[in-house]
C-alpha cells in the first residue's frame, strides 16, 4: 500500500480504524492484507493509509466516495468475518470514525 492516498478533489469520506493489537499475530498479518486487497475492489474505495507501532497500537484510514460505499464495505461478507475475529482475537480495543473530507492539500517534495 502506499505511504499517502493520491485521493480525488473532495468532498469524499474518510474512516478512521485506530487500534491496540492484543499479542501474537494469529493471522492478522494475512487477513490484514486480504481485507486491503477486498476493499479496493469495492464500489467507492479511494485509498487507504496504516500505520502500526511496536506496542501493537495502529491507525488506518480507508477513504471512501460515499456513506453508501463505506456501509456496503462494512456488510461485505468477508470483512463481517474478518471483523469477527478482530473483536475476539486480533484487538484490544478499537474505535471507529467517519469524517466528511471538504478540503485537502498536499505538497509532494521530491528530495
Amino acid at each position: 500500500m502506499s505511504r499517502i492516498s493520491k485521493t480525488p478533489k473532495p468532498p469524499y469520506y474518510a474512516v478512521i480504524f485506530t487500534s491496540q493489537r492484543t499479542a501474537g499475530n494469529n493471522g492478522y498479518d494475512a487477513m490484514s492484507e486480504k481485507m486491503v486487497q477486498l476493499a479496493s475492489e469495492q464500489h467507492g474505495f479511494l485509498g487507504a493509509e496504516s500505520v502500526r507501532d511496536e506496542a501493537g497500537f495502529g491507525i488506518t484510514i480507508s477513504y471512501w466516495k460515499s456513506l453508501e460505499d463505506i456501509q456496503a464495505w462494512k456488510e461485505n461478507r468477508e470483512h463481517k468475518r474478518a471483523q469477527k475475529l478482530g473483536k475476539e482475537q486480533w484487538y484490544d480495543s478499537f474505535m471507529t470514525r467517519i469524517c466528511f473530507v471538504e478540503r485537502d492539500s498536499s505538497a509532494d517534495h521530491k528530495q
